[in-house]
Protein backbone atom coordinates (compact mmCIF):
# COMPACT_ATOMS: atom_id res chain seq x y z
CA UNK A 1 0.00 0.00 0.00
CA UNK A 2 1.43 3.37 -0.98
CA UNK A 3 1.03 5.83 1.84
CA UNK A 4 2.81 8.75 0.22
CA UNK A 5 0.69 10.71 -2.23
CA UNK A 6 2.94 12.43 -4.75
CA UNK A 7 1.52 15.86 -5.51
CA UNK A 8 4.38 17.67 -7.20
CA UNK A 9 8.09 17.46 -7.73
CA UNK A 10 10.10 20.62 -7.21
CA UNK A 11 13.50 21.56 -8.51
CA UNK A 12 15.64 19.33 -6.34
CA UNK A 13 13.55 16.20 -6.66
CA UNK A 14 11.91 16.06 -3.21
CA UNK A 15 8.18 15.55 -3.23
CA UNK A 16 6.07 18.52 -2.20
CA UNK A 17 4.43 17.08 0.88
CA UNK A 18 2.00 19.73 1.97
CA UNK A 19 -1.08 18.27 0.30
CA UNK A 20 -0.48 14.60 1.11
CA UNK A 21 -2.12 14.59 4.55
CA UNK A 22 -4.09 17.04 6.66
CA UNK A 23 -1.99 19.40 8.75
CA UNK A 24 -2.51 18.69 12.45
CA UNK A 25 -1.52 20.66 15.52
CA UNK A 26 2.23 20.22 15.92
CA UNK A 27 5.00 22.39 17.24
CA UNK A 28 6.71 24.33 14.48
CA UNK A 29 9.29 24.01 13.12
CA UNK A 30 9.47 20.24 12.75
CA UNK A 31 13.02 19.36 13.75
CA UNK A 32 14.97 16.54 12.13
CA UNK A 33 18.39 15.48 13.38
CA UNK A 34 21.26 14.99 10.98
CA UNK A 35 24.37 13.03 11.93
CA UNK A 36 27.66 12.85 10.01
CA UNK A 37 31.42 12.81 10.68
CA UNK A 38 32.45 16.44 10.28
CA UNK A 39 35.85 16.31 11.98
CA UNK A 40 38.72 13.83 12.41
CA UNK A 41 39.18 10.97 12.96
CA UNK A 42 35.92 10.52 11.06
CA UNK A 43 35.57 10.51 7.28
CA UNK A 44 35.21 14.28 7.01
CA UNK A 45 34.90 14.42 3.23
CA UNK A 46 32.09 11.88 3.33
CA UNK A 47 30.44 13.66 6.24
CA UNK A 48 30.40 16.98 4.43
CA UNK A 49 28.82 15.28 1.41
CA UNK A 50 26.12 13.84 3.65
CA UNK A 51 25.48 17.19 5.28
CA UNK A 52 25.04 18.86 1.90
CA UNK A 53 22.64 16.12 0.81
CA UNK A 54 20.51 16.63 3.92
CA UNK A 55 20.56 20.42 3.61
CA UNK A 56 19.36 20.23 0.00
CA UNK A 57 16.57 17.87 1.06
CA UNK A 58 15.34 20.19 3.81
CA UNK A 59 15.41 23.21 1.50
CA UNK A 60 13.40 21.29 -1.09
CA UNK A 61 10.82 20.14 1.45
CA UNK A 62 10.34 23.68 2.75
CA UNK A 63 10.08 25.07 -0.77
CA UNK A 64 7.29 22.55 -1.37
CA UNK A 65 5.29 23.67 1.66
CA UNK A 66 7.05 21.96 4.53
CA UNK A 67 5.56 19.21 6.69
CA UNK A 68 2.19 19.38 8.46
CA UNK A 69 2.03 23.11 7.84
CA UNK A 70 5.46 23.68 9.39
CA UNK A 71 8.90 24.35 8.04
CA UNK A 72 11.47 21.62 8.62
CA UNK A 73 14.62 22.51 10.54
CA UNK A 74 17.76 20.40 10.22
CA UNK A 75 19.68 20.10 13.49
CA UNK A 76 23.10 18.89 12.39
CA UNK A 77 25.64 17.16 14.63
CA UNK A 78 29.22 15.89 14.32
CA UNK A 79 29.87 12.25 15.26
CA UNK A 80 33.64 12.50 14.62
CA UNK A 81 33.32 8.85 13.54
CA UNK A 82 33.48 7.78 17.20
CA UNK A 83 30.84 5.64 18.97
CA UNK A 84 31.00 7.61 22.22
CA UNK A 85 30.46 10.85 20.32
CA UNK A 86 27.59 9.24 18.46
CA UNK A 87 25.89 8.17 21.68
CA UNK A 88 26.19 11.67 23.14
CA UNK A 89 24.93 13.23 19.92
CA UNK A 90 21.85 10.99 19.79
CA UNK A 91 21.10 11.92 23.41
CA UNK A 92 21.42 15.62 22.65
CA UNK A 93 19.35 15.57 19.47
CA UNK A 94 16.51 13.69 21.14
CA UNK A 95 16.51 15.07 24.70
CA UNK A 96 17.63 18.65 24.13
CA UNK A 97 16.77 19.48 20.53
CA UNK A 98 13.54 17.45 20.51
CA UNK A 99 13.96 16.11 16.98
CA UNK A 100 11.17 13.97 15.54
CA UNK A 101 13.63 11.65 13.80
CA UNK A 102 17.28 11.28 12.90
CA UNK A 103 18.92 10.68 9.50
CA UNK A 104 22.44 10.19 8.21
CA UNK A 105 25.41 8.34 9.65
CA UNK A 106 28.59 7.11 7.98
CA UNK A 107 30.48 4.90 10.45
CA UNK A 108 28.95 1.59 11.57
CA UNK A 109 30.41 1.88 15.07
CA UNK A 110 28.47 5.12 15.52
CA UNK A 111 25.32 3.48 14.21
CA UNK A 112 25.61 0.51 16.55
CA UNK A 113 26.01 2.82 19.54
CA UNK A 114 23.43 5.41 18.53
CA UNK A 115 20.67 2.99 17.64
CA UNK A 116 20.38 1.96 21.28
CA UNK A 117 19.64 5.55 22.29
CA UNK A 118 17.05 5.86 19.52
CA UNK A 119 15.44 2.65 20.76
CA UNK A 120 15.37 3.77 24.39
CA UNK A 121 13.75 7.07 23.39
CA UNK A 122 11.36 5.64 20.79
CA UNK A 123 12.64 7.98 18.06
CA UNK A 124 13.06 6.68 14.49
CA UNK A 125 16.43 6.81 12.76
CA UNK A 126 17.16 6.19 9.08
CA UNK A 127 20.81 5.30 8.64
CA UNK A 128 22.22 6.52 5.35
CA UNK A 129 25.63 4.84 5.06
CA UNK A 130 26.27 2.46 7.97
CA UNK A 131 26.74 -1.07 6.65
CA UNK A 132 27.22 -3.41 9.63
CA UNK A 133 24.54 -6.12 9.37
CA UNK A 134 23.84 -5.99 13.11
CA UNK A 135 22.44 -2.47 12.86
CA UNK A 136 19.24 -3.91 11.41
CA UNK A 137 19.64 -7.55 12.53
CA UNK A 138 18.87 -6.59 16.14
CA UNK A 139 15.34 -5.82 14.88
CA UNK A 140 14.77 -2.59 16.78
CA UNK A 141 11.47 -0.93 15.79
CA UNK A 142 13.11 2.50 15.51
CA UNK A 143 15.97 1.53 13.16
CA UNK A 144 15.78 1.74 9.35
CA UNK A 145 18.54 1.74 6.70
CA UNK A 146 18.88 2.78 3.06
CA UNK A 147 22.59 1.84 2.77
CA UNK A 148 23.66 -1.61 1.58
CA UNK A 149 24.33 -4.40 4.06
CA UNK A 150 27.99 -5.07 4.80
CA UNK A 151 27.59 -8.70 3.81
CA UNK A 152 26.18 -7.68 0.42
CA UNK A 153 28.96 -5.14 -0.17
CA UNK A 154 31.60 -7.69 0.88
CA UNK A 155 30.17 -10.15 -1.62
CA UNK A 156 30.72 -7.59 -4.36
CA UNK A 157 34.41 -7.35 -3.41
CA UNK A 158 35.22 -11.04 -3.13
CA UNK A 159 33.30 -11.93 -6.27
CA UNK A 160 35.23 -9.25 -8.12
CA UNK A 161 38.54 -10.53 -6.72
CA UNK A 162 37.62 -14.00 -7.93
CA UNK A 163 37.13 -12.59 -11.45
CA UNK A 164 40.68 -11.19 -11.64
CA UNK A 165 42.85 -13.44 -13.86
CA UNK A 166 45.62 -15.27 -12.04
CA UNK A 167 44.56 -14.28 -8.53
CA UNK A 168 45.39 -16.79 -5.81
CA UNK A 169 46.05 -14.64 -2.72
CA UNK A 170 44.36 -11.44 -1.57
CA UNK A 171 45.42 -9.06 1.19
CA UNK A 172 42.71 -7.13 3.03
CA UNK A 173 43.58 -3.93 4.90
CA UNK A 174 40.79 -3.00 7.26
CA UNK A 175 40.07 -0.81 10.25
CA UNK A 176 39.56 -2.05 13.79
CA UNK A 177 35.92 -0.96 13.99
CA UNK A 178 32.39 -2.38 13.90
CA UNK A 179 32.50 -1.85 10.15
CA UNK A 180 36.01 -3.00 9.32
CA UNK A 181 36.30 -6.25 11.27
CA UNK A 182 32.98 -7.84 10.20
CA UNK A 183 33.49 -6.65 6.62
CA UNK A 184 36.94 -8.27 6.52
CA UNK A 185 35.60 -11.51 8.00
CA UNK A 186 32.78 -11.65 5.46
CA UNK A 187 35.23 -10.98 2.63
CA UNK A 188 37.61 -13.67 3.90
CA UNK A 189 34.80 -16.24 4.00
CA UNK A 190 33.73 -15.36 0.49
CA UNK A 191 37.27 -15.62 -0.85
CA UNK A 192 37.72 -18.98 0.86
CA UNK A 193 34.48 -20.23 -0.70
CA UNK A 194 35.97 -19.73 -4.17
CA UNK A 195 39.36 -21.16 -3.29
CA UNK A 196 41.30 -17.93 -2.74
CA UNK A 197 43.66 -17.42 0.19
CA UNK A 198 43.59 -14.18 2.15
CA UNK A 199 45.41 -12.33 4.92
CA UNK A 200 43.93 -9.40 6.83
CA UNK A 201 45.75 -6.51 8.50
CA UNK A 202 43.71 -4.30 10.86
CA UNK A 203 44.62 -0.76 11.93
CA UNK A 204 43.02 1.85 14.17
CA UNK A 205 40.66 4.43 12.71
CA UNK A 206 42.46 7.62 11.70
CA UNK A 207 45.87 5.96 11.16
CA UNK A 208 48.24 8.18 9.16
CA UNK A 209 51.54 6.29 9.01
CA UNK A 210 51.16 2.93 7.27
CA UNK A 211 54.86 2.20 6.76
CA UNK A 212 54.78 -0.92 8.97
CA UNK A 213 51.59 -2.25 7.37
CA UNK A 214 52.92 -1.57 3.88
CA UNK A 215 56.02 -3.63 4.63
CA UNK A 216 53.93 -6.51 5.96
CA UNK A 217 51.57 -6.41 3.00
CA UNK A 218 54.50 -6.37 0.60
CA UNK A 219 56.01 -9.40 2.35
CA UNK A 220 52.80 -11.36 1.71
CA UNK A 221 53.24 -11.02 -2.05
CA UNK A 222 49.53 -10.61 -2.79
CA UNK A 223 47.95 -10.84 -6.21
CA UNK A 224 45.34 -8.23 -5.22
CA UNK A 225 44.59 -5.84 -2.35
CA UNK A 226 41.19 -4.86 -0.93
CA UNK A 227 41.00 -1.74 1.23
CA UNK A 228 38.25 -1.63 3.88
CA UNK A 229 39.31 1.59 5.57
CA UNK A 230 37.12 4.67 5.92
CA UNK A 231 37.89 8.32 5.50
CA UNK A 232 41.18 10.01 4.89
CA UNK A 233 43.09 7.06 6.37
CA UNK A 234 42.28 5.17 3.20
CA UNK A 235 43.98 7.87 1.13
CA UNK A 236 47.08 7.59 3.32
CA UNK A 237 47.38 3.84 2.88
CA UNK A 238 46.68 3.88 -0.84
CA UNK A 239 49.34 6.50 -1.61
CA UNK A 240 51.92 5.00 0.72
CA UNK A 241 51.31 1.59 -0.86
CA UNK A 242 51.78 3.13 -4.31
CA UNK A 243 55.05 4.74 -3.26
CA UNK A 244 56.30 1.31 -2.19
CA UNK A 245 55.46 -0.59 -5.34
CA UNK A 246 52.22 -2.26 -4.28
CA UNK A 247 49.73 0.41 -5.31
CA UNK A 248 46.97 0.55 -7.90
CA UNK A 249 49.50 0.91 -10.71
CA UNK A 250 51.35 -2.23 -9.63
CA UNK A 251 48.65 -4.86 -9.01
CA UNK A 252 44.83 -5.05 -8.86
CA UNK A 253 43.86 -2.76 -5.99
CA UNK A 254 40.33 -2.12 -4.67
CA UNK A 255 40.31 1.29 -3.00
CA UNK A 256 37.91 2.49 -0.31
CA UNK A 257 34.61 4.04 -1.47
CA UNK A 258 35.85 7.52 -0.52
CA UNK A 259 37.93 7.28 -3.70
CA UNK A 260 34.69 8.13 -5.52
CA UNK A 261 35.34 11.73 -4.41
CA UNK A 262 37.48 12.35 -7.47
CA UNK A 263 39.00 15.71 -6.53
CA UNK A 264 40.00 14.55 -3.03
CA UNK A 265 41.20 11.21 -4.32
CA UNK A 266 43.59 12.60 -6.91
CA UNK A 267 44.83 15.29 -4.55
CA UNK A 268 45.69 12.72 -1.89
CA UNK A 269 46.49 9.69 -4.05
CA UNK A 270 48.25 11.10 -7.15
CA UNK A 271 49.55 7.60 -7.91
CA UNK A 272 46.08 6.06 -7.75
CA UNK A 273 45.48 5.35 -11.41
CA UNK A 274 43.94 1.93 -12.15
CA UNK A 275 42.29 1.88 -8.73
CA UNK A 276 39.02 -0.10 -8.55
CA UNK A 277 36.30 1.61 -6.51
CA UNK A 278 33.05 0.25 -5.09
CA UNK A 279 30.04 2.30 -6.10
CA UNK A 280 26.78 1.94 -4.22
CA UNK A 281 23.88 3.44 -6.10
CA UNK A 282 23.08 3.64 -9.78
CA UNK A 283 25.49 5.31 -12.22
CA UNK A 284 24.41 8.74 -13.40
CA UNK A 285 23.37 7.41 -16.80
CA UNK A 286 20.61 5.44 -15.02
CA UNK A 287 19.41 8.21 -12.67
CA UNK A 288 15.67 8.78 -12.35
CA UNK A 289 14.23 12.30 -12.47
CA UNK A 290 14.57 12.82 -8.71
CA UNK A 291 18.24 11.80 -8.77
CA UNK A 292 18.95 13.98 -11.80
CA UNK A 293 17.41 17.01 -10.11
CA UNK A 294 19.31 16.39 -6.88
CA UNK A 295 22.56 15.84 -8.77
CA UNK A 296 22.18 19.16 -10.59
CA UNK A 297 21.71 21.05 -7.34
CA UNK A 298 24.45 19.13 -5.54
CA UNK A 299 27.01 19.74 -8.28
CA UNK A 300 26.13 23.43 -8.41
CA UNK A 301 26.55 23.78 -4.65
CA UNK A 302 29.73 21.75 -4.30
CA UNK A 303 31.46 22.25 -7.64
CA UNK A 304 31.85 18.47 -7.92
CA UNK A 305 31.53 16.59 -11.17
CA UNK A 306 29.82 13.53 -9.68
CA UNK A 307 27.52 12.69 -6.79
CA UNK A 308 28.65 10.23 -4.11
CA UNK A 309 26.30 7.46 -3.00
CA UNK A 310 26.36 8.60 0.62
CA UNK A 311 25.18 12.09 -0.38
CA UNK A 312 22.19 10.59 -2.20
CA UNK A 313 21.47 8.22 0.68
CA UNK A 314 21.49 11.09 3.18
CA UNK A 315 19.22 13.13 0.90
CA UNK A 316 16.66 10.33 0.68
CA UNK A 317 16.88 9.56 4.40
CA UNK A 318 15.64 13.08 5.19
CA UNK A 319 12.99 12.84 2.48
CA UNK A 320 11.74 9.55 3.90
CA UNK A 321 11.43 10.96 7.41
CA UNK A 322 9.53 14.00 6.17
CA UNK A 323 7.20 11.86 4.05
CA UNK A 324 6.47 9.54 6.98
CA UNK A 325 5.74 12.44 9.33
CA UNK A 326 3.39 13.98 6.80
CA UNK A 327 1.54 10.73 6.24
CA UNK A 328 1.37 9.96 9.98
CA UNK A 329 -0.04 13.43 10.61
CA UNK A 330 2.09 13.54 13.73
CA UNK A 331 5.62 13.82 15.07
CA UNK A 332 4.96 10.95 17.48
CA UNK A 333 7.69 8.35 17.15
CA UNK A 334 5.41 5.30 17.02
CA UNK A 335 3.24 6.92 14.34
CA UNK A 336 6.27 7.78 12.20
CA UNK A 337 7.61 4.24 12.54
CA UNK A 338 4.27 2.78 11.44
CA UNK A 339 4.28 5.07 8.41
CA UNK A 340 7.85 4.09 7.48
CA UNK A 341 6.98 0.39 7.69
CA UNK A 342 4.23 0.87 5.09
CA UNK A 343 5.92 3.46 2.88
CA UNK A 344 6.82 3.26 -0.79
CA UNK A 345 8.85 6.39 -1.39
CA UNK A 346 9.92 7.41 -4.87
CA UNK A 347 13.26 9.02 -4.13
CA UNK A 348 16.63 9.54 -5.74
CA UNK A 349 17.62 5.94 -4.89
CA UNK A 350 14.53 4.62 -6.64
CA UNK A 351 11.40 3.34 -4.92
CA UNK A 352 12.38 2.82 -1.29
CA UNK A 353 10.41 0.51 0.98
CA UNK A 354 11.09 -1.61 4.04
CA UNK A 355 9.28 -4.93 3.44
CA UNK A 356 10.25 -6.62 6.71
CA UNK A 357 9.35 -5.24 10.10
CA UNK A 358 6.74 -5.42 12.82
CA UNK A 359 3.94 -6.15 10.36
CA UNK A 360 5.97 -8.73 8.41
CA UNK A 361 8.57 -10.21 10.71
CA UNK A 362 11.72 -11.64 9.20
CA UNK A 363 11.30 -14.92 11.10
CA UNK A 364 7.77 -15.41 9.84
CA UNK A 365 8.87 -14.53 6.30
CA UNK A 366 11.78 -16.97 6.44
CA UNK A 367 14.48 -14.36 5.73
CA UNK A 368 17.57 -13.40 7.70
CA UNK A 369 17.12 -10.83 10.46
CA UNK A 370 19.56 -8.46 8.76
CA UNK A 371 16.78 -7.57 6.28
CA UNK A 372 14.65 -5.99 9.06
CA UNK A 373 13.78 -2.40 8.03
CA UNK A 374 16.35 -2.73 5.24
CA UNK A 375 16.07 -1.19 1.76
CA UNK A 376 16.51 -4.25 -0.44
CA UNK A 377 17.49 -2.78 -3.78
CA UNK A 378 20.70 -0.72 -3.54
CA UNK A 379 22.74 -1.05 -6.73
CA UNK A 380 26.26 -2.42 -6.16
CA UNK A 381 29.06 -2.15 -8.73
CA UNK A 382 32.76 -1.42 -9.23
CA UNK A 383 34.27 1.23 -11.50
CA UNK A 384 37.93 1.78 -12.38
CA UNK A 385 39.98 4.91 -12.87
CA UNK A 386 41.81 4.37 -16.15
CA UNK A 387 43.28 7.84 -16.71
CA UNK A 388 45.18 10.02 -14.28
CA UNK A 389 42.88 12.71 -12.90
CA UNK A 390 39.78 11.01 -14.32
CA UNK A 391 36.41 11.99 -12.84
CA UNK A 392 34.42 9.23 -11.19
CA UNK A 393 31.46 9.87 -13.45
CA UNK A 394 33.64 9.30 -16.52
CA UNK A 395 35.29 6.10 -15.29
CA UNK A 396 33.97 2.83 -16.73
CA UNK A 397 31.94 0.43 -14.61
CA UNK A 398 33.75 -2.89 -14.90
CA UNK A 399 31.80 -5.23 -12.59
CA UNK A 400 29.31 -6.88 -12.52
CA UNK A 401 28.09 -7.50 -16.06
CA UNK A 402 24.65 -6.08 -15.18
CA UNK A 403 26.06 -2.54 -15.06
CA UNK A 404 29.26 -2.95 -17.09
CA UNK A 405 30.21 -0.06 -19.37
CA UNK A 406 33.84 -0.97 -20.07
CA UNK A 407 36.53 -3.59 -19.60
CA UNK A 408 38.79 -3.67 -16.56
CA UNK A 409 42.50 -3.02 -16.94
CA UNK A 410 44.49 -5.48 -14.83
CA UNK A 411 48.03 -4.26 -14.31
CA UNK A 412 50.87 -6.81 -14.28
CA UNK A 413 48.64 -9.48 -15.76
Amino acid sequence: MKILTRTAVIATGIVALAASAPALAVDCPVKLGGIAPLSAPGAVTGGEAQRMGMQIAVEAINAGGGVLGCEVELVMGDTEGLPEKGTALFEKLISQDNVAGIAGGYHSSVGIAGKEVAHDKGVPVIFASTWNDQITATKLPEVFRVAPLSSEASALYWKFAASIPGTEKVVIVTENTDYGIPAAEETEKGLESVGLASTTFAVDIGTQDFSGIVQRVNAEGPDAIIVLLTGEASFNFQQQAAENGIGPGDLPFVCDILAAESASFWENVPDGNYCFVGQFGLPEALYNDAAKAFAATYKERTGKEAVESYAIEAYDAIGLLAAAIQQAGSTDGAAIIAALEAIEYDGALGTVSFPYGQGNDTAAAGVEDKFWHQFLDPALMIFQYQEEGQKAGDAPIVFPDTYKTGDAVFVNQ
